[in-house]
């Protein structure tokens, strides 16, 4: 096998308790879509065949050092808990640590069944794995923590959803796949024993500088707080960030019915399951400390003087909606071009965002337009932007280069809903010529990019994205 992958594995070595060894379910037909050539030389992965590669990103074959297991975990899904989960459709290969020192988990997903599969077929079909692939490397190129994707392969059989669909799998990097129901999964069965070797871990492997459960907490906390705030300032919605697809080392991870907003609204809601606006747009900060706090409870079962863990992991949480506002605050000045700080830009910003939501303003197209006449142009009424245009102006005076900020906080391209359902249409008939586009424009997110003007635009009434899905 001409593939390499050095493999050191330390997940694997842990106690049984935390997996169930599991081989990938082989497939009848693997042909490679799409190889992550940039991201195998940070792993320090060398290419093989493209056969080979198939075989084995499809779970056919593997590679010499892999130890396949699948991860136990349980979680809260829409504030209901769920006493067990795990990786019932991904099998993790084991890791690497990569050529800039990161250890990172090297996953396969759709690669069939395992113990936690819950009676589901544990594939996964081509739409969702094209999406995650396209969305996980953008917000790569934008500068947001991430799961990233290293292969996509189709499988030469069929999975059953709303109809027949091609299968495909996966390969997803991570810094680790360890969530918050990783530890809640031993604190419900007060296994602390279990609790205590995973948090070690945890501490070891992503915060090494972390004391204890508590510093854990903290270094989780921190780690959260700067995601949810670039979520925010890039106009993404998770869709599902129930306590199991809650990273700790503060990831972007498991890209079901994600999306990006066109019109600003900040209720906006894509994902299909979300019947209540659990996980709204404008939702996701408060989410983000609720999650944390299930993570408190988890690690307090382990602490030998509770009462005091307690009040220490109240104020940790507690913190948390103030450091996401923080976080907040520093992104949307950069984006309106600001580098020093004044009492009035929160309201500055909160009244740019109040006039996009009253004027159907297109979120990225109206930051990326600042400072421009284009800016405008999103809103229903112009004079509603020039009327926050005059007040904003004055503020720019004492800025050096706020153009340069500017740009520097704006993308000028994100991966549209509409655009990524045409991808995943065209795919399905064979064409992968828009998949490999948008994943060439989107590398390089903050460019102008004149022959991709129409990457740009929002959708036509037609075109309209109403839903997304999880693709389980």
């Amino acid at each position: 096998m001409t593939l390499n992958i050095p493999f050191d594995n330390s997940y694997a070595r842990l106690p049984k308790t935390f997996f169930a060894r599991q081989v990938p379910v082989p497939v009848r037909a693997p042909r490679l879509i799409a190889f992550n050539e940039d991201l195998a030389r940070v792993l320090g992965v060398t290419p093989g065949d493209v056969q080979e590669m198939a075989e084995v990103f499809a779970g056919n074959a593997l590679p010499e050092g892999a130890e396949p297991i699948a991860q136990l975990y349980s979680g809260h899904q829409f504030g209901t808990y769920n006493p067990q989960l795990g990786d019932g459709r991904a099998v993790l290969l084991g890791e690497t640590i990569g050529t800039d020192g990161v250890r990172r988990d090297i996953q396969l997903k759709g690669s069939g069944q395992t113990p936690f599969s819950r009676q589901g077929d544990g594939r996964a079909w081509l739409g969702p794995v094209l999406r995650e692939y396209v969305v996980s490397e953008a917000m790569h190129a934008l500068g947001i923590p991430t799961t990233r994707a290293l292969a996509a392969v189709e499988t030469g059989e069929i999975v059953l959803r709303e109809g027949p669909m091609p299968g495909a799998v996966l390969t997803r990097v991570a810094q680790s796949h360890l969530r918050v129901g990783t530890f809640q999964v031993f604190a419900a069965r007060r296994q602390v024993d279990s609790l205590k070797r995973l948090t070690e871990y945890a501490s070891a492997r992503h915060y090494p500088q972390a004391e204890g459960p508590m510093g854990l907490l903290r270094a989780v906390r921190d780690a959260q707080a700067r995601l949810i705030a670039q979520w925010m300032s890039v106009g993404f919605i998770h869709g599902v960030m129930n306590t199991d697809n809650f990273s700790i080392a503060g990831e972007t991870i498991d890209y079901g019915p994600c999306a990006f907003m066109d019109i600003y609204h900040p209720n906006t809601v894509f994902s299909s399951i979300d019947r209540m606006g659990r996980y709204a747009y404008s939702n996701q900060p408060d989410i983000a400390v609720w999650n944390l706090a299930q993570l408190a409870t988890s690690l307090i079962q382990q602490v030998e003087d509770p009462e005091a863990a307690v009040q220490e992991a109240t104020e940790i949480v507690h913190a948390m909606p103030g450091l996401i506002q923080q976080e907040w605050l520093a992104r949307f000045r950069a984006k309106i071009g600001l580098t020093t700080e004044d009492k009035g830009d929160e309201a500055l910003i909160t009244d740019l965002l109040t006039r996009m939501a009253h004027n159907s303003a297109d979120f990225t197209n109206t930051f990326r337009a600042l400072g421009s006449d284009k800016a405008r142009d999103q809103f229903v009424n112009p004079e509603a932007y020039d009327e926050w245009a005059d007040g904003w102006q004055t503020r720019l005076a004492r800025e050096n280069d706020p153009q340069t900020v500017m740009n520097a906080a704006n993308p000028a391209f994100i991966p549209r809903n509409h655009r990524v359902e045409q991808m995943i249409q065209a795919a399905v008939q064979g064409d992968f010529a828009p998949f490999h586009r948008l994943n060439a424009v989107l590398a390089r997110a903050y460019e102008d990019q004149p022959d991709a003007t129409d990457l740009t635009h929002p959708p036509t009434e037609s075109e309209v994205v109403h839903a997304t899905f999880c693709g389980t």
